[in-house]
């Protein structure tokens, strides 16, 4: 295999990510980014996201094959680049392009000075027919140059997981490649082609080769149909709960059907993060544009939301917190991330504080990033200490330093511990509410 040179715009969750996989895959990658914090810390071998395995990707490759920099000429040296900057939702739920606008116009004015051919390729969330309306001209009016002439533009959805994004790019399910015609023009996909080929070898990943259009529409209804799931999974808890039955025994039995599959059953607190709620949002949006009433995504979210309220509610059945020390373990959306965005501790900490209660939160990576938001309640340096003279305990992330607290429950003023995660063990010493069992 040759080693390709690839750039790399904006360095969040994907990018950062992709930037250090592609090294590892053997190909020289140059990051780029306008934050001058974010590039020096990439260069000293410090990701800006915490993600399992990234610290030692950055620390094995910066310096021989991974670099960043501030300035988009580094482009110039690269045979491809990759578009992974943000498109964040507007109130509506519809996405907001002006970031990739903004940085396909940047990327546009560097490609002007650039003789050879060039591969752009979008792993942004974009809703279908976005590329070719707004993406591809904005890079053509930058550029002075055709779309086909100096330069493609192709679809490369990511699908990694918060957590275990690392993993998840180097042993995928799918490698999604979108390019225009029935098969793509060629010399876009061959480009493609070399450089996930390492990636194919070592994972034996099969590659979609499809339009882009439809490789933009595989990213939402991926992204989607797992939201669905979660949330079934959630409302059937809910019934069980109702009615005495474990709901997690029930998902394991429903989970051995092959058409069903074990995956995204375990019902509780609800999804977060900043993919499920945004892009399902964003396919309501479309539809309603397109006039198509989305009932069944707006059940979606409806059921997201409610779990939060559900955990509150079997709190306020044993304890009336008003006045009184309560205590929130797990900010993050999900255990091995630091990221709170969508997190379900959020609308639990509202309620908390809606009901006069004195919050105290503790999280092994994300109370930082949760300060940002709630800078006025407490934080613990530790589980136990949380816990200590709390009345009442939510726990809303899966960590799994939680599933061995024990005696730190002895330690509260009342022992009522709600489990969104099912990952306490239930004990005589405590006053036990499993969310969906």
């Amino acid at each position: 295999m040759e080693a390709m040179h690839a750039s790399v715009l904006g360095s969040g969750y994907v990018g950062a990510t992709l930037a250090a996989c592609l090294a590892d895959l053997g190909h020289d990658v140059t990051a780029v980014d306008i934050d001058k914090t974010v590039v020096e810390r990439l260069n000293a071998g410090d990701p800006p996201i915490a993600e399992p395995g990234l610290d030692e990707l950055y620390s094995k490759h910066v310096g021989d094959r991974l670099r960043a920099t501030t300035d988009y000429d580094a482009v110039l040296d690269t045979d491809l680049t990759f578009l992974t900057v943000q498109t964040p939702a507007r109130e509506d739920g519809s996405i907001d392009l002006s970031v990739v606008l903004a940085a396909a116009e940047q990327l546009g004015e560097t490609l002007a000075a650039k003789d050879d051919y060039h591969l752009v390729v979008v792993k942004s969330t974009v809703i279908p027919g976005m590329v070719e309306e707004e993406v591809v001209p904005a890079i053509e009016a930058a550029s002075g140059k055709r779309e086909g002439e100096g330069f493609d533009v192709a679809v490369n959805p990511e699908f990694q997981s918060q957590g275990s994004a690392v993993e998840d790019f180097m042993q995928p399910d799918k490698i999604v490649l979108g390019t225009d015609g029935d098969n793509g023009p060629d010399r876009a996909l061959a480009r493609l082609h070399e450089v996930y080929e390492p990636l194919v070898e070592r994972s034996g990943a099969p590659i979609v080769e499809t339009g882009r259009r439809e490789a933009a529409m595989i990213k939402y209804a991926n992204n989607v149909f797992l939201a669905s799931k979660i949330s079934l999974i959630n409302e059937i808890g809910n019934v069980c709960k109702e009615y005495d039955v474990d709901a997690y025994e029930v998902a394991d039995a429903i989970g051995l059907d092959e058409r069903i599959g074990a995956q995204f059953l375990r019902s509780g607190a609800g999804f977060g993060g900043s993919c499920f709620e945004k892009d399902t949002k964003a396919l309501i949006a479309a539809a309603r544009a397109a006039d198509y009433e989305p009932e069944l995504l707006d059940a979606v979210l409806g059921v997201n939301e409610t779990q939060p309220r559900r955990m509150l509610e079997l709190l306020d059945d044993h304890v009336d917190v008003a006045g009184k020390r309560a205590a929130v373990l797990g900010l993050a959306f999900k255990s091995g991330t630091d990221d709170t965005r969508g997190t379900r501790a959020f609308p639990v900490i509202d309620g908390l504080l809606d009901r006069g209660a004195e919050v105290v939160a503790y999280d092994p990576v994300a109370i930082e990033n949760t300060r940002e938001q709630y800078p006025d309640i407490e934080y613990a340096d530790s589980a136990a200490a949380a816990l200590d003279g709390a009345s009442g305990a939510l726990v809303v992330t899966d960590w799994d330093e939680f599933a061995a607290l024990d005696e730190e429950f002895t330690t509260m003023a009342e022992p009522v511990v709600i489990d969104g995660r099912r990952i306490i063990e239930p004990t005589d010493d405590i006053v036990y509410e499993g969310l969906t069992w």
